[in-house]
C-alpha cells in the first residue's frame, strides 16, 4: 500500500508538472537565431525545483516560476568567428530570470565579436533546490560544446558569463564543476560571490539555500571559498557604488584566483549602480566593452597557443 501511494504521489506530480504553463520568447522578441524550447523541465532533467506554479513574465521580460529550461542560440558570423562559445546566465537574484538585457542583450554583443552564445533561461532553485540551476548551466556548457560545432565553435573554448546571481551561478559552475568539464573563462557582471559578510545580497542565498540556510552552508556556497589552481581564468566587470552587490564580493573572488594562480581582471567603473550590462545607456558601456573584448582576444589567443 505504501509503495503504491509513493507511485501515485509521483503520477501527481508529473502530471501536475506536465500542466503547468511555461512562457518561451519568439525569434523576434528575442533576436535569437535558434530557440531549443523546453531542452527538459521538472519531469525529465535529473533533479526538480518543485515549482508547481505557472511561469511568468513581465513587461520587462523578467521570468519568474521558470521549470522549463529553454535555450536561445546566437550564432556567429562564419566570416567572424573566433572559435568561440559563451553560456549566458542572467541575473534575478534566483528569484526570476532577467533575461532581455543581461541576457539577450550580452548576447548579441557577443556575436557581433564573432562568438557564439546561447542564453540560458534556467530552472530557479525555489528556495533551496541549490542543484537545479548549476545543472541547467553544466548542460548548457555541454550542449554548445557538442552542437556548437556546427556554428564554428572550438568545444575547448567554450566560457560561461553571468551578471548578479547569474555571475554567482557563473562562478558556481566554475567552481563545482569537474575538471574535465569546467568551463574555459568566466565573464562575472557584478556577481554575487560571498554570502558570509554583510556585504552581499542575502536574498540571492535565501533563493539557492532556503530560508532555514545555516552559516556553514552559506560558507560553502560562498565561491571565493571553493577557488582552486584549475578554477578557470575570469574577468570581472563592476561598479564601486553598487549598493545590492558592492563589489567587495567581486574583489574577494578576485584575491582567491590570484592567490590560486588563476589569472584574473577586474575593473571598477566610477559609477552605474547595479544591473547595467546590456544596457547601452550605461556611462561606461563602451569601456567596458573594449576591455571585454580585448580580454576575449587574449583567451583566444591563449587557447590557440596551449
Amino acid at each position: 500500500m505504501k509503495r503504491f501511494m509513493i507511485l501515485l504521489a509521483a503520477a501527481a506530480f508529473a502530471l501536475n508538472a506536465s500542466a503547468q504553463k511555461t512562457i518561451t520568447l519568439s525569434l523576434e522578441e528575442s533576436g535569437a537565431d535558434e530557440i531549443i524550447t523546453g531542452y527538459w523541465n521538472n519531469t525529465n532533467a535529473p533533479h526538480s525545483n518543485e515549482e508547481t506554479a505557472d511561469e511568468a513574465i513581465n513587461a520587462r521580460r523578467h521570468f519568474t516560476k521558470t521549470s522549463q529550461t529553454d535555450f536561445y542560440i546566437y550564432k556567429a558570423d562564419p566570416a567572424k568567428a573566433t572559435g568561440q562559445g559563451v553560456v549566458v546566465l542572467p541575473g534575478g537574484g534566483y528569484s526570476k530570470v532577467c533575461i532581455a538585457h543581461e541576457g539577450f542583450e550580452v548576447a548579441k554583443y557577443l556575436r557581433s565579436l564573432g562568438i557564439s552564445a546561447v542564453v540560458v533561461k534556467y530552472r530557479l532553485p525555489n528556495h533551496g533546490h541549490k542543484e537545479v540551476p548549476l545543472e541547467d548551466a553544466q548542460e548548457a556548457l555541454r550542449f554548445m560544446r557538442k552542437k556548437g560545432k556546427k556554428w564554428g565553435v572550438d568545444p575547448a573554448q567554450v566560457g560561461i558569463c553571468g551578471s548578479s546571481a547569474g555571475g554567482h551561478l557563473a562562478a558556481y559552475t566554475s567552481t563545482f564543476t569537474p575538471d574535465a568539464e569546467k568551463p574555459a573563462f568566466s565573464i562575472l557582471f557584478y556577481p554575487v560571490i560571498t554570502g558570509t559578510t554583510w556585504e552581499t545580497h542575502q536574498n540571492t542565498f535565501e533563493f539557492l539555500l532556503g530560508k532555514k540556510r545555516t552559516h556553514r552552508e552559506q560558507e560553502y556556497y560562498s565561491l571565493e571559498n571553493r577557488v582552486t589552481p584549475t578554477t578557470p581564468p575570469a574577468i570581472l566587470l563592476l561598479s564601486d557604488d553598487d549598493l545590492v552587490v558592492p563589489p567587495i564580493s567581486s574583489i574577494l573572488y578576485y584575491e582567491a584566483l590570484k592567490a590560486n594562480g588563476v589569472e584574473a581582471t577586474m575593473h571598477i567603473y566610477p559609477s552605474g549602480g547595479h544591473g547595467w550590462a546590456g544596457h547601452d545607456e550605461f556611462k561606461y558601456s563602451k569601456e567596458y566593452k573594449e576591455a571585454l573584448a580585448d580580454w576575449l582576444q587574449i583567451q583566444n589567443k591563449n587557447a590557440k597557443t596551449k
